[in-house]
């Protein structure tokens, strides 16, 4: 797992996009404060940048540097959830433009997943967190579902989790307004 972690470090650092594994799906990740590397990740998708994307920390202490004023709610549902949640949070700031969404909304989670938590640990800023497929195709279950078209399209795939059978699903998702308005997305 080491290994994997430091070759993905130097690639995020490069700018490049990876493929690794996630608490939630296996995802594409990169710099989530690098305009650059997030439009690739949008060109490989074929996805319209209008359709924002989401972001893993390791901590929750690090919102406060992408989120202006965190809804108290926030830290009930992180300390309580028990799966992944996705909260998406107003007023973004310290990542990239083409990364926040056009109400200046930004979707966060916190991994406790052992590779990506350590990955987001020690490359110390957000990394992009979308599901590994193309936009409008099904969301690969496990590695083997990743499409060809995929893994060529990134600069490294982690080899930690590859032969994983065990099939997670996509986090919940929750939108949180000015106001302490509940808005849910994804259950």
């Amino acid at each position: 797992m080491q290994e994997d972690i430091k070759n993905a470090i130097n690639v995020l650092r490069a700018g490049g996009v990876i493929l690794y594994p996630t608490d939630t799906v296996w995802g594409l990740g990169c710099d989530a404060t690098n305009e650059k590397a997030v439009k690739r990740i949008f060109e490989i998708k074929k996805r319209v940048d209008a359709k924002a994307m989401l972001v893993l920390v390791d901590n929750e202490a690090k919102l406060q540097a992408y989120v202006d004023v965190i809804p108290d709610m926030a830290w009930d549902l992180i300390e309580l959830t028990t799966k992944p949640l996705t909260i998406i949070y107003p007023d973004a700031k310290n990542l990239a433009a083409n990364l926040i969404a056009d109400d200046q909304s930004i979707g966060i989670r916190v991994t406790n997943e052992e590779f990506s938590k350590t990955l987001c640990a020690h490359f110390r800023k957000p990394i992009v967190s979308t599901s590994a497929n193309v936009s409008g195709e099904p969301t690969p279950g496990i590695f083997n579902e990743i499409s060809d078209e995929i893994i060529r399209a990134v600069d490294y795939v982690v080899t930690y989790a590859q032969d994983s059978t065990e099939r997670n699903k996509p986090s919940s998702i929750i939108k949180l307004g000015k106001g302490n308005l509940i808005q849910i997305i994804r259950e």
